[in-house]
């Protein structure tokens, strides 16, 4: 078991946040984790007010201004679209879940194929495959509207696919890019997991250290290193360590000599 105190960490965590965000696609993997003491807009927005890239996330309000600039592609997620739908199924399955359902699949049968395939590679299939089959889903969609009453849970089902259709195509334009965000989603079940055991056992600062934690410890998993031999070697080294020289503790850089 470690056994430190989260103000060992920096004081500046933004230095941190600054450090991992530097990271492109041909240097070592790096996660980064932000703390906020609710869901309000103003906090992803100031999280990454001077990001430039790809955000893929579901459609929460919040992120609509970061899109504004023109600087941050939307990229959707078929995960929260296809959720919507599958509920519904549940409850009770009808043609038009279950067609919607099943066109999906085949999308996802692809990305399975492509796993792990380098970016150009998923592009070029995901142009040729997957595309089409999005365009004939979208003409579909559109049909099906034309059959069920504009009230039924079905259509605004429905409609959350044809409001985000754009966002959810952009996969296909960027190999990089994943069909979903449930990689990130699962790296924060743990916390949502344990929400009610932390309740009361720090504060807003305390959120803001875990977040640092959790961006080195994933950051670890990214680049195959063990997090407790990391943490062990960081929180030894960190007090002697020149903090404008913090980067040298980053994971990557100390891979080696765990």
């Amino acid at each position: 078991m470690l056994t430190t105190s989260p103000d060992s960490l920096p004081d500046d965590t933004d230095a941190l946040k600054a450090l991992l965000m530097q990271r492109d696609a041909e240097l070592a993997p790096a996660a980064w984790f932000a703390y906020s003491p609710n869901r309000q807009g103003q906090h992803p927005q100031s999280h990454l007010a001077n990001f430039n890239g790809v955000l893929q996330a579901d459609a929460f309000p919040g992120y609509d201004s970061i899109y504004a600039s023109g600087l941050v592609r939307e990229a959707a997620c078929m995960a929260h679209a296809r959720r919507k739908l599958h509920d519904l199924h549940v409850k009770k399955a009808t043609p038009t879940t279950t067609e919607a359902l099943r066109r999906i699949g085949e999308l996802y049968a692809i990305e399975a194929q492509i796993r792990g395939q380098p970016p150009d590679h998923r592009r070029c299939i995901r142009q040729e495959q997957a595309l089409p089959m999005l365009q004939d889903f979208e003409q579909w969609l559109r049909n099906r509207l034309l059959t069920l009453s504009t009230q039924s849970d079905t259509t605004k089902a429905i409609q959350y696919l044809l409001n985000q259709w754009r966002a959810l195509l952009y996969y296909c334009e960027d190999g990089r890019v994943e069909i979903d965000n449930n990689l990130a989603e699962n790296a924060l079940r743990g916390v949502a997991l344990g929400r009610k055991n932390f309740l009361h056992l720090g504060s807003d600062s305390g959120g803001e250290r875990a977040a640092a934690y959790y961006s080195l410890i994933v950051s670890a998993k990214l680049n195959d290193i063990d997090p407790q031999a990391y943490l062990r070697y960081f929180f030894t080294h960190i007090a002697d360590h020149p903090i404008n020289r913090i980067d040298e503790l980053l994971p990557w850089n100390v891979a080696a000599k765990l």
